[in-house]
């Protein structure tokens, strides 16, 4: 269930994303997160929405069944079911993209971007909602520097003109930070989260 071996960090967050969601227990879906509107639940359904929606522009499936950003907190599946069919529909959509590809139809506005930095984009989705996922019930972190590192460039080209509808203010990156904490900082976490 790779991404190809065209896209190593979609298919890196695609498996922090899959690990996360298996690591849950049965019991604590329903756990408070870094999102504070939602539960482990709910972002699992943003999540896996967010992956759907980025295989439906890329003409794989028809996208999500409810919208990403209000989640019922109701799945139709076991969640670990739920996660591996979108993270499927997206690598195979992105397994037919070339690297090179100068533009593909992505879901965030303007609706395009270079392949390149689309497939980052649906990573760091992935990636940072396995972050919350883990940390809401007890995981370790699924993100590495390495990782991080990657997707911190890419969110620095799309993030801000999204800033006020998808992303939360910016927490201050303090001296000493690695990557992991910039990236999750840059996008409005505080690292030290827990439930």
């Amino acid at each position: 269930m790779s991404a190809s071996t065209n896209w190593p960090v979609l298919a890196q967050s695609h498996e922090a994303l899959l690990t996360a969601v298996r690591g849950v227990a049965p019991g604590d879906w329903d756990r408070p997160t870094p999102c504070s509107e939602w539960n482990a639940t709910q972002v699992l359904q943003h999540a896996a929405g967010d992956q759907l929606g980025y295989a439906a522009f890329l003409g794989e499936g028809t996208g999500p069944s409810e919208d990403p950003f209000a989640p019922s907190g109701k799945l139709g599946d076991e969640p670990a079911a739920v996660a591996e069919a979108a993270v499927r529909a997206a690598a195979e959509a992105w397994s037919r993209i070339p690297v090179d590809q100068a533009e593909v139809p992505v879901p965030l506005p303007p609706n395009k971007m270079s392949a390149a930095l689309g497939a980052n984009a649906c990573a760091l989705d992935a990636a940072v909602h396995a972050w919350d996922i883990a940390v809401a019930t007890g995981q370790e972190s699924p993100l590495t520097v390495e990782l991080a590192a990657e997707l911190l460039d890419a969110a620095r080209q799309f993030v801000e003109p999204l800033r006020a509808f998808a992303f939360a203010p910016v927490v201050p990156a303090q001296p000493g930070d690695d990557a992991v904490e910039e990236l999750l900082k840059y996008l409005g976490r505080r690292p030290d989260w827990t439930a």
